[in-house]
């Protein structure tokens, strides 16, 4: 499934070029599966021919993800809360927890949206969070583009530094993807396996 999605993803950057790698961040930010340890590396690869710019592939790359950002940021600020407030329960997220994350993000949440934009899989989802928290949407941008744009131009400068072998690069981040996702499956498990506990000794 991954490599037929990246072929699809080297398909379209190779026929539609800067169309392509907006369009393609934007979704991967709009939490749509698009890897991008695949777009952008392969991007600054297809800059050493010369048919794409490598600065206008850093541009266009990190426009799309800050787009795809803001528009996650407004579904989370006006629906994300009461959809989290009715159905949270169902993946043990409770009223307190919504209460904790707003503290969080009132106090930290310039912190938080910069160095999540760093970490693999949370850099994609932490627009949502922002958003139920209703951070005021021109610090969520400011700080937002402070983190995507290094990952972006890191990204794309591997591809250019690594060249025909940037396809290397997937696998590498896939493990550090998949660390990440076990990390937040461990921690909603730990919540089971407390929650579980509380009702046994009660």
């Amino acid at each position: 499934m991954i490599e037929f999605l990246s072929s699809l993803i080297i398909q379209a950057i190779s026929q539609f070029r800067y169309f392509a790698v907006f369009g393609l961040m934007f979704l991967e930010s709009a939490l749509i599966p698009v890897p991008s340890e695949v777009v952008m590396p392969f991007s600054g690869f297809v800059s050493l021919s010369g048919t794409l710019n490598f600065w206008l592939v850093v541009f266009f790359g990190t426009l799309g993800q800050i787009t795809g950002s803001v528009f996650i940021f407004y579904v989370g600020k006006y629906e994300g809360r009461s959809l989290l407030e009715k159905y949270g329960k169902y993946i043990l997220i409770k009223k307190k927890d919504i209460a904790h994350a707003d503290h969080l993000f009132q106090k930290h949440g310039d912190a938080i949206v910069f160095f999540g934009r760093l970490i693999p899989v949370v850099r994609t989802f932490i627009s949502l969070p922002a958003g139920v928290s209703k951070m005021k949407v021109s610090k969520f941008i400011l700080y937002s583009s402070a983190g995507i744009l290094p990952w972006t131009l890191l990204f794309a400068w591997l591809g250019v530094k690594m060249g025909e072998s940037w396809v290397r690069l997937k696998g590498y981040f896939h493990i550090f993807d998949a660390l990440i996702i076990g990390l937040i499956v461990l921690y909603f498990l730990l919540k089971v396996i407390r929650k579980a506990n509380v009702r046994q000794s009660s």
